[in-house]
């Protein structure tokens, strides 16, 4: 019992202790857009709509265990859902060299991929290129969406076939469903990450609005959110 109050103390520090959230609430788990608040301590800097996956939302793995029910879905590899829960935002990458930026990051080389073969020992992982990886998709691409991009830390661990390389990205066009990540017009995106800062802990809060509540226990300050209220 004790050991367990002390764990549940542990999360609750490290998630107090962020001040900086972007907030993506869909409708439901359906839902392939959703609303977007950017908070700097409590203060709203940036809202905007932005694209989940075709097929809407599932639960990830992240830093905090919703009470989710028996019937919701999971993020499973290759399902088209973008993750459900709180994901710590950890680099920034681009297709630039010089970079200006509080969060670390990732010149994306042509030879910078990121693995999606579960099988692969470094499944989730940002690396690079050997020649004998089976599945991945290239980091540098042929078109603008992987310009600017953030880290979303879905999985760290690389569970087998529960979801790879997901990130926030430019959009491919108004309106369009991605296969898992969360996208946004260019502009949207540049403010956030112009903004993002290592020594704020930036997370990314994404839920099916059925949630606020929860979301409220957790991070009262965002008591403010219209998105969260009913």
């Amino acid at each position: 019992m004790i050991k367990s109050f002390l764990i549940l103390i542990s999360i609750s520090i490290l998630l107090f202790s962020s001040q900086q959230i972007v907030l993506v609430v869909a409708d439901d788990f359906n839902s392939s857009i959703a609303k977007l608040e950017f908070y700097d301590d409590d203060k709203l800097l940036y809202k905007n709509s932005v694209n989940l996956g075709t097929n809407g939302l599932g639960w990830g793995i992240g830093e905090h265990k919703f009470k989710i029910k028996e019937n919701e879905p999971l993020k499973y590899e290759g399902d088209k859902k973008a993750p459900a829960g709180i994901f710590k935002l950890t680099d920034i990458f681009g297709y630039s060299k010089s970079h200006d930026y509080k969060l670390p990051y990732l010149y994306t080389s042509n030879d910078l991929i990121c693995i999606d073969d579960s099988n692969n020992n470094f499944y989730n992982h940002i690396v690079l290129q050997h020649g004998d990886e089976k599945s991945f998709e290239f980091m540098k691409r042929q078109d603008h969406q992987y310009r600017y991009g953030v880290v979303v830390a879905h999985n760290e661990g690389g569970v087998f076939k529960r979801g790879s390389c997901i990130f926030l990205h430019i959009q491919k066009d108004i309106g369009k469903s991605t296969a898992g990540c969360t996208s946004m017009e260019e502009k949207d995106l540049v403010g956030i990450v112009n903004q993002l800062d290592k020594k704020k802990n930036p997370l990314l809060i994404q839920i099916p609005k059925a949630y606020s509540k929860e979301v409220l226990k957790i991070y009262p300050y965002l008591k403010t959110s219209k998105l969260l209220s009913k």
